[in-house]
């Protein structure tokens, strides 16, 4: 066993450390003149579908003799890269006015097939010297609309390399219009396919190259709204803490005050208040088992988010580290299992549960497994449409592996580590024999319009950021801003744990002791919020379509949205026992 966890966790080490250098060929990008720079070709998809991607030579482009297909990590291969080698030759500094590349006939369902894909906005992506370039493969001349107009395809590249002393900063790619062969109808159609390479020398370091990248998501008007969303964030929480620290510690200093005068004032009032349920707010919650799998999975997915912020800050995220942030989700999830399994099992033998391997096995499974279910749906049907975001059987295997090797073994110690820790819950007020009945209470004190109320404001404090997240997910926009992101990351905690201690106060004050259930599901509600979002930005903010994209959307957000719901209500709970456990050691509790 302990060999078993030895060898996965130096899998997983191995892993992490690919992950700084993810997408990087092993060479030092020094070249003489004349020698030889790696080009890739990488893959061809529809503008508007960024997850339906295929093999460049899916279509029939000029293919080298023999096409050799790059290694690639485990991030490239989940982000859906798939490196071959292009014809191409961009030797270093080496200008060539035009060259044909080959010439071809092509067949009647070649130019049908091109032509389908030049009507879907498809463009390809290549990598030089691990800088991307793109383009797209024809365009649509809507001039005569009634006419039908023509279906163009690009034959001609430019290339436009800049350089400075030996190595590659910099390169564009520009198609002609003009050089254009029209493929609207189903006929044989001969074409040469040619290219040209421009070389120029720039002062721009090499240090500095990924730096164009970045800049769309750090220009002026950008940043502006990100300082305002962050402005408006603040003032939310600032009025918000502000508004309740104000409220709760007046009432609760009325409390406080009437309840310690109470036992001298013998001509007792009807009893009511958070201090009369007192023995019955520390009555542990029905379903311990998936309740204690709850709070294990968030704090894990917790410790996830902030080990994910600080190696985005560090610089690890830099554009087109291809696959960085897919290897760094794997292999970080799979040595924080720990922590949900110590969590999970200590806190569920607190709540005096017996069968802690049964809630171990829950904790394992309540988030992986609906994940695990949506990825053997989503890859089915990358299969069915032949795309790059089908996983290899290798890359499965891997994955296996790491779950097998690294997750489980951890999760396992996390779990025994919790059973020996010998903690007892600390309850300041002992828990009576029969619950106290619970008053009728008006609609909206209900769970459904609580949950609302609490994931509204959270909500309100992130939605600006969303947009630019789901633009860079799902889109083809560059998110570099990290460190407004994780401060609005701080902000979406606290404001989650204020709205959350807020509406815990209000149930006990109306002697609603079940307030346990209810602080999960009213702090994760703001994962439901985000769900509707996610609606809202398929249908209203992006050109997506088709089963393939929409499947991948709709399935992976749902897991994200999930993710958030165990991580933001374990927030809620943790803050709402804190106060709890704060009030009632405040008062004398009989």
């Amino acid at each position: 066993m302990v060999r078993m966890e030895a060898a996965g966790a130096a899998l997983a080490v191995a892993l992490l450390a690919c992950m700084v250098g993810a997408g990087a060929d092993g060479s030092d990008h020094r070249y003489k003149e004349g020698d030889r720079v790696p080009l890739y070709a990488n893959k061809v998809g529809p503008f508007h579908n960024p997850s339906e991607t295929y093999r460049y030579y899916d279509l029939p482009f000029c293919a080298p003799e023999h096409p050799k297909d790059k290694r690639e990590a485990l991030g490239e291969v989940l982000n859906g890269d798939r490196l071959v080698d292009a014809p191409y030759e961009l030797n270093f500094k080496e200008d060539t006015n035009s060259k044909t590349l080959c010439k071809k006939t092509l067949s009647k369902e070649q130019v049908a097939k091109l032509r389908d894909a030049v009507a879907k906005d498809y463009y390809f992506q290549m990598y030089y010297d691990d800088l991307p370039l793109w383009g797209f493969l024809g365009k649509l001349d809507r001039n005569k609309e009634h006419g039908g107009g023509k279906c163009l395809l690009f034959k001609h590249i430019h290339f436009d390399i800049m350089y400075n002393n030996d190595r590659v900063i910099e390169i564009n790619v520009q198609t002609d219009p003009n050089v254009a062969v029209d493929i609207t109808e189903d006929k044989e159609v001969p074409v040469e396919f040619s290219y040209s390479v421009t070389w120029k020398k720039t002062d721009i370091p090499f240090e500095k190259r990924m730096e164009k990248y970045s800049k769309s998501s750090s220009m002026p008007q950008h940043l502006e709204i990100h300082w305002f969303s962050i402005i408006n964030s603040c003032v939310t929480v600032l009025l918000l803490t502000g508004f309740l620290a104000t409220i709760l510690m007046r009432v609760l200093k009325n409390d406080f005050i009437k309840y310690s005068h109470e036992d001298e004032s013998l001509e007792d009032q009807e009893e009511t208040g958070w201090k009369y349920i007192h023995g019955d707010v520390f009555r542990f919650p029905q379903q311990k088992s998936l309740f204690a799998a709850i709070i294990g999975s968030g704090s894990q997915l917790l410790a996830l988010a902030i080990f994910i912020f600080l190696l985005a800050i560090v610089g690890v995220f830099y554009p087109y580290n291809r696959g960085a942030l897919f290897t760094a989700l794997v292999v970080i999830y799979a040595l924080t299992s720990g922590i949900a399994g110590y969590t999970a099992t200590s806190f569920y033998l607190q709540l005096e549960g017996t069968n802690w391997v049964r809630n171990l096995i829950l904790t394992g499974c309540l988030f992986c497994g609906p994940l695990f279910l949506t990825f053997s749906f989503l890859n089915t049907v990358a299969i069915a449409y032949s795309a790059t975001a089908a996983l290899p059987f290798g890359t499965i295997i891997v994955i296996i592996l790491i779950w097998a090797l690294v997750t489980s073994p951890l999760l396992v110690l996390g779990g025994i580590a919790g059973k020996n820790s010998n903690t007892e819950f600390q309850a300041p007020c002992r828990t009576t024999k029969y619950p106290r009945e619970i008053p009728q209470m008006p609609w909206y004190r209900s769970t459904i319009p609580q949950m609302a109320m609490a994931g509204f404001l959270p909500f309100s404090a992130i939605y600006i950021e969303l947009y630019y997240i789901f633009a860079s997910i799902w889109g083809h926009k560059i998110y570099t801003i990290y460190s407004i992101l994780f401060i609005v990351f701080i902000i979406l905690i606290i404001v989650t744990a204020f709205v959350t201690v807020a509406l815990t106060y209000f149930q006990l004050a109306v002697e609603d002791h079940k307030w346990w259930w209810r602080s999960v599901l009213c702090g994760g509600s703001t994962g439901i919020f985000i769900f509707f979002y996610c609606i809202y930005y398929y249908h209203a903010r992006s050109d997506m379509s088709g089963f393939m994209q929409t499947s991948f959307f709709f399935g992976y957000m749902t897991c994200v949205c999930y993710g958030f719901f165990l991580m933001l209500g374990t927030v809620g709970f943790r803050a709402s026992l804190l106060f709890v456990r704060h009030i009632y050691r405040s008062i004398k509790c009989e």
